[in-house]
């Protein structure tokens, strides 16, 4: 699906995205919130449809891997997560796109869905999405430069790249925080933490953000700051949409993600 030409500064869109955000950490419907971003840049996009994905993605996974195994009963390699990384990345083809990182289809949850490729964000949460469909206890980490999944196992969590789709280990993960951050070491336990859905919101909203910043695309870029001001509001964004004429149909409540 080609990007529309956008009216991402649309009141009722806008005001849509606020009140879905707005909902707490557990009401808040990650999935949902995701594709009204999309639907700012995809005029007319049809959210309830990609629900229905997501929700045929999880009966299919019910299906693929019958009665996953609880993380107490799982040895390494045949937990839940593993079965299901096997399935949705293996089966399904869902990869992490080498070819055009930085296409703006890899950041809206619906073109993932339809491409089955994008970034580690995105790709994450179809795995979070589809774990909760099964039952699967797992948890987005907003690890610098590279988005993380984690769940927990007998004895601690494991940690997945949902870029390339497979767990973790210690020098696998020494490894990317010392190319995203430069020191090669073990990463410190707080860059480890659960994200909560506005956080992940937010990171997915940046880097959209990022990419039409640097494509001088005015018009989008104003959409993208209007919905990250719902969700963290700060001054020195108000500034930046006062210069490129955004709307303000939204009730800020002073609350951020930090």
């Amino acid at each position: 699906m080609a990007l529309r030409s956008p009216v991402m500064a649309a009141p009722v869109s806008l005001t849509l995205f606020a009140h879905v955000a707005s909902r707490s950490e557990d009401e808040l419907d990650l999935a949902e919130a995701a594709l009204l971003i999309d639907e700012a840049a995809y005029p007319g996009l049809d959210i309830p449809h990609y629900l229905g994905v997501l929700d045929r993605l999880g009966g299919e996974a019910h299906r693929a891997l019958g009665r996953p195994l609880r993380a107490a009963e799982a040895t390494p390699g045949s937990g839940p997560i593993e079965q299901l990384l096997r399935w949705l990345y293996g089966e399904l083809g869902f990869h992490g796109n080498t070819s055009d990182y930085y296409d703006p289809r890899n950041s809206y949850l619906h073109e993932v869905l339809d491409r089955r490729t994008g970034i580690p964000i995105t790709l994450a949460v179809v795995l979070l999405e589809v774990c909760r469909r099964v039952g699967v206890e797992a948890q987005g980490v907003s690890f610098p430069g590279h988005f993380l999944v984690r769940t927990p196992v007998r004895g601690g969590v494991l940690l997945i790249d949902p870029f390339e789709g497979r767990v973790l280990g210690r020098e696998d993960l020494r490894a990317l925080h010392a190319r995203t951050t430069g020191a090669a070491r073990d990463p410190d336990p707080r860059l480890l933490v659960p994200a909560q859905k506005r956080q992940i919101l937010v990171r997915m909203l940046n880097n959209l953000r990022s990419i039409y910043a640097s494509r001088s695309d005015a018009v989008r870029l104003r959409g993208v700051l209007e919905r990250i001001q719902v969700l963290a509001p700060s001054d020195e964004l108000r500034k930046e949409l006062d210069q490129l004429g955004g709307e303000r149909p939204w009730r800020s409540s002073g609350r951020g993600v930090n």
